[in-house]
Formats: structure tokens, C-alpha cells, sequence
């Protein structure tokens, strides 16, 4: 099946960490570029990290720089997202994405979009 499904997220205090696990079909985790994006209620949709599949090379938005990695297994069809240091400002529904012809945090051009895992960060 074509499909992208977001797991591990929930509710922590500022200063805590989560793990956001996204399991996508062969097809779509093997598109050359999977990212995370985030959205608060209210809020525009805006890219947190970005990964190739081949070089595995990575970026971030600057709002999360040393605090949060992106990883994938490739043998489990399974992108990551390590979440140290949360803050409250980075509650939101998370969504994983792949298809990206730029692989950039600040464009959104992906054809693939999971349905999301919400995380909650109170002070």
C-alpha cells in the first residue's frame, strides 16, 4: 500500500524528549527525499527536517538546530525523528512527507503525506 504512518508522539514537559517513527510502503520511503513538518492550530505548516535517501544528508530549520535529528532505516522502511530539549513553542501535529524535488525544510512540494502524531509540550 502507498502509505506513510506516524507514530511515538505525546505529552512531556519542557525539557523532555520524544521519538517520532514514521513506516512508509517501500515505494514512497524510497523517493529520494522524506521529511517532517509541523503544524499548530492557527498556525502556517512549516518543515522541521529533511533527509536523502541515497546520501543521507540532512537539514534542519533553524528553530531546532541542536536539539532535534532525523534518521532513517532504510531496511525498515522507517524515518525518525529525535526530539531533545522540547519546548512548548514546538507543540503541534507533526506529519511525515516524502517526494520532494528540493529536500529543504522551506519548501512544502511533497507528493506523500502521512496523517499525523500530535505532540504536547507544557511548561
Amino acid at each position: 500500500q502507498e502509505q506513510l504512518v506516524e507514530s511515538g508522539g505525546g505529552s512531556v514537559q519542557t525539557g523532555g524528549s520524544l521519538r517520532l517513527s514514521c513506516v512508509a510502503s517501500e515505494y514512497i520511503y524510497r523517493r529520494n527525499c522524506m521529511g517532517w513538518f509541523r503544524q499548530a492550530p492557527g498556525k502556517p505548516r512549516e518543515g522541521v527536517a529533511t533527509i536523502y535517501y541515497n546520501s543521507g544528508m540532512t537539514k534542519y530549520a533553524d528553530s531546532v538546530k541542536g536539539r532535534f535529528t532525523i534518521s532513517r532505516d532504510n531496511a525498515e522502511n522507517t524515518l525518525y525523528l529525535q526530539m531533545n530539549s522540547l519546548k512548548p513553542e514546538d507543540t503541534a501535529m507533526y506529519f511525515c512527507a516524502a517526494g520532494s524535488l528540493f529536500c529543504d525544510p522551506g519548501r512544502s512540494d511533497y507528493r506523500y503525506w502521512g496523517q499525523g502524531t500530535q505532540v504536547t509540550v507544557s511548561s
